[in-house]
């Protein structure tokens, strides 16, 4: 079955990086869309980052020149590097796959058939 492995979350001072890492096993890795949402407590999952099967990628803009989506088809593995962190960064964030995309994305949290469990990501002032 279709399983997604986040992990590298974790805690750091504002101003550090970290780079998460969501391994997906039991599909065709290069024929989904990948996506990456985060959710702090108390408030709505948020759509973070997308990338395409073509590899095109699409940010928010509270993370625009900050993060970077990609992803590596001969591993299975999506990646988000996290640069010039925020206190606001805290939260879960999580990878979602969807298959039969085409090379369509969106910020839609429903549009996804697939979530991981989440890793958390912590950033102290």
């Amino acid at each position: 079955q279709v399983q997604l492995m986040e992990s590298g979350g974790g805690s750091v001072q504002a101003g550090g990086s970290l780079r998460l890492s969501c391994e997906g096993s039991g599909f065709t890795f290069r024929t989904y869309c990948m996506g990456w949402f985060r959710q702090a407590p108390g408030k709505e999952r948020e759509w973070v980052s997308s990338i395409r099967i073509d590899s095109s990628t699409y940010y928010a803009d509270s993370v625009k020149g900050r993060y970077t989506i990609s992803r590596d088809n001969t591993r299975n593995t999506l990646y988000l590097q996290m640069n010039r962190l925020k206190p606001e960064d805290t939260a879960m964030y999580y990878c979602a796959a969807r298959g039969e995309c085409a090379v369509s994305w969106s910020i839609s949290p429903s549009w996804y058939y697939y979530w991981g469990q989440g890793t958390q990501v912590t950033v102290s002032s």
